[in-house]
């Protein structure tokens, strides 16, 4: 099956398009102030499925509005609904300097930021098959950034992680995390899968290395 990647950079945060031919999965949707761009990324192409890396409001802002706009049903992990309606559900925690920053920042956000209220008609857990959506792209649990936070293993070549892991500033273990133990295994789970280049929600893709 041919595929293309699509990172499309908004601010500091990426969604993503997978593509086959003209169908195409939307993976995250950005802040509201990039909405035009992501819209006009999707130009020509039946978007048929939103997937939600996780709940926090720069991955999930736009999420009400590109389903009705593209016709398409939302999907994220069950774990992460409660973010939907308020991202401090989940307390965010961080070490080091620069993680401090980051999470001071964040937080800030969070609590600025409204998500339009909307409710995910899909459930994602790992191992699910985005086939039915004409994408390559199987589920992978990756909790600990957040409870639900998942990625999208595509034709085993290419993931994308989420928060699971960070390129903000270099390559590294998620920078904020929920639980960090979780956090650990989660990026030492990605570290195993082998041969992969990576798609952070933060920073430029890298190829897959032991992590954790």
């Amino acid at each position: 099956m041919n595929y293309s990647i699509r990172r499309i950079p908004c601010g500091n945060v990426n969604c993503y398009l997978i593509a086959n031919g003209t169908t195409a999965v939307l993976v995250d949707t950005g802040r509201e102030t990039y909405r035009q761009k992501v819209l006009v990324a999707c130009h020509g192409l039946r978007v048929c499925l939103i997937a939600l890396t996780h709940g926090h409001v720069d991955h999930v802002q736009n999420a009400a509005y590109f389903s009705n706009t593209l016709n398409c049903p939302v999907a994220i992990h069950e774990a992460d609904m409660k973010l939907l309606r308020d991202n401090m559900e989940q307390p965010l925690y961080a070490d080091g300097v620069l993680g401090k920053i980051v999470l001071a920042a964040s937080v800030k956000s969070f609590q600025a930021d409204l998500i339009a209220p909307f409710m995910p008609s899909i459930s994602l857990k790992d191992g699910d098959s985005l086939d039915s959506y004409g994408i390559p792209a199987t589920v992978i649990g990756l909790p600990g950034h957040t409870d639900g936070s998942i990625g999208l293993d595509i034709a085993e070549t290419n993931l994308i992680v989420g928060d699971a892991l960070m390129n903000m500033f270099y390559p590294t273990t998620s920078m904020l995390y929920h639980n960090k133990t979780a956090m650990l295994e989660s990026a030492m789970k990605i570290g195993t899968l082998g041969s992969r280049t990576i798609y952070f929600g933060h920073g430029k893709p890298v190829k897959n290395r032991k992590w954790a």
